[in-house]
């Protein structure tokens, strides 16, 4: 990944709150078309000069043939704050973050994340590393929103359950874990979308933790289907010790057998 700054020049007289409305909103347009990550991006003040620096997957995530028709709507409104669109700048690569795949031809994928990953949250099933939600066809509504929500989700439940401090662990595995969950639901019928926008089969992630035994989690069927015969001989990526291909599911051996 990439860190850029976004630099917006002032043409004319304007308010400091007309300024962080229009920056914000643009922000979190690209954000959710999968432009930009994370979810906080200050916005220093200069000298009739604003700058916002932000982590992209890519060094050219921000060129304008990415954009979703509601980043080009918060482009045009910005001359309403009396702002220039801004003028990018490449710093350099993030060390501390993943690469993108540069897999040209993915066989196929999963969605998969969590609470410590800033990236998107579609893996590429080779490599298991992120593809760009960009460079795929718009979700819904023109862009990546509903998988950019699912994520943040996802990511809030997982903290939850790893810092096991209160009763809402629970409810959080319970959401990460059983098929039943409005989370799990939401996130494999997106899966489904993005695997109908592509012809890419893909897969969704299923967390598992807990159990009675090792040798009871290596018998576990699928919690979709309840078939038997979806274990792999050898875990795919060291991380997916099972895959229902009828399901579109994948899930690991539990945590705590591990």
């Amino acid at each position: 990944m990439y860190v850029c700054e976004l630099q917006f020049d002032l043409f004319d007289n304007t308010t400091f709150t007309d300024v962080e409305v229009s920056i914000n909103a643009l922000m979190d347009a690209l954000r959710y078309n999968g432009q930009v990550l994370g979810r906080e991006f200050p916005v220093v003040i200069g000298e009739g000069v604003f700058s916002v620096r932000a982590v992209t997957p890519e060094s050219d995530s921000l060129h304008p043939d990415y954009h979703s028709p509601q980043v080009k709507a918060c482009l045009a409104r910005l001359s309403q704050a009396s702002l220039l669109s801004p003028k990018i700048k490449v710093l350099g690569r993030d060390l501390n973050s993943d690469t993108s795949s540069d897999t040209e031809h993915p066989t196929w994928f999963v969605l998969y994340t969590s609470y410590v990953h800033t990236s998107s949250p579609l893996k590429c099933g080779d490599q298991l590393m992120p593809i760009p939600l960009y460079q795929l066809p718009a979700t819904f509504n023109g862009d990546h929103k509903a998988v950019v929500k699912w994520q943040t989700e996802w990511q809030a439940c997982d903290e939850l359950q790893m810092a096991a401090g209160c009763q809402a662990e629970h409810a959080a595995l319970h959401e990460m874990r059983d098929v039943d969950s409005d989370l799990f639901r939401r996130g494999w019928d997106l899966r489904g979308r993005i695997e109908y926008l592509t012809k890419i089969p893909t897969y969704y992630y299923q967390y598992q933790v807990g159990g009675n035994s090792r040798e009871e989690e290596l018998t576990r069927c699928c919690p979709k289907c309840g078939s038997a015969d979806w274990r792999l001989d050898a875990p795919l990526h060291d991380l997916f010790h099972f895959r229902c291909e009828p399901c579109r599911i994948v899930s690991n051996l539990s945590w705590d057998f591990q």
